[in-house]
């Protein structure tokens, strides 16, 4: 890949299959004002959790094309699931930097660990994939480590059900699962962080760790090391432009209240 230009004013292309990768996508822009993103939510096709291997880099490649149409200059894998399961097949595919969420948040665990058990709280696919546990043990090859399915979350996150009843009864359920020496947990969903204050309420006792943070920090390591070229928003050009492949409304409704002071803007909607 031919070394990029000193200036590059494309936007970064942050991709997920609904409103979870808001959380990435949130640290970015907070990080990084000056530059410009563009965010897909493939909401047609939510959750990627429950789907095969197969479907996932399917859908990870389709996403993937959209943006390079659209002419990003580097994508952020916002997805846990296409990161375990699209990754490779991605990073074959573009000509651009490619950066998933699995090894930032694997090693942000690692460092806020006590030494004791990690847990990965993930969908199904994500869990079968071993991802977390692969990631975890390329730096600690003798780490305990419990990969615990939690496929209920997806839906009630798109639901906006945060603080809902039936959301806490949920995650009491799933919590009480945990084996007795863990002292850090994973969210190992882009969608999970949404549930992080509830989460802590019932568990405060383990350190939470979600991957928004570690990316924005990889992200400034591809600026710093020129795998991708700085860039300064055009003042003509919204700082984040935002498309999702159905149901734009909904997307908007919960997108609003976890984005803080950065504008949403309109929401587009797509076919992929």
């Amino acid at each position: 890949m031919a070394s990029p230009p000193r200036f590059d004013p494309r936007p970064i292309g942050v991709f997920d299959s609904g409103v979870g990768g808001l959380t990435v996508l949130v640290a970015l822009a907070a990080r990084f004002p000056e530059e410009r993103f563009l965010y897909l939510g493939d909401t047609a096709r939510v959750p990627y959790g429950t789907k095969s291997a197969r479907t996932v880099a399917a859908y990870t490649l389709r996403a993937a094309d959209f943006l390079l149409q659209r002419d990003v200059k580097g994508i952020v894998i916002a997805c846990n699931t296409a990161s375990a399961l699209g990754m490779g097949a991605l990073q074959a595919h573009a000509e651009v930097p490619v950066l998933g969420v699995i090894e930032p948040g694997a090693e942000q665990a690692l460092a806020h660990s006590r030494g004791g058990r990690i847990a990965v709280l993930a969908t199904r696919s994500t869990v079968v994939s071993g991802a977390y546990p692969g990631a975890i043990h390329e730096s600690d090859p003798a780490r305990a480590v419990q990969s615990l399915p939690c496929p209920l979350f997806v839906p009630l996150v798109e639901e906006g059900w945060l603080d809902h009843p039936v959301t806490a009864t949920v995650a009491q359920t799933y919590l009480a699962e945990l084996q007795a020496d863990v002292d850090t947990v994973i969210l190992g969903c882009t969608h999970y962080p949404l549930l992080k204050g509830m989460l802590e309420g019932l568990r405060p006792d383990l350190a939470w760790i979600d991957s928004a943070q570690a990316v924005a920090q990889r992200i400034a390591l591809w600026f710093e090391h020129g795998v991708v070229a700085r860039g300064a928003r055009p003042a003509d050009k919204p700082p984040i432009e935002c498309v999702v492949t159905d149901d734009p409304v909904q997307f908007g409704r919960v997108a609003l209240p976890f984005m803080g002071s950065i504008p949403l803007g309109s929401v587009e909607m797509v076919d992929l």
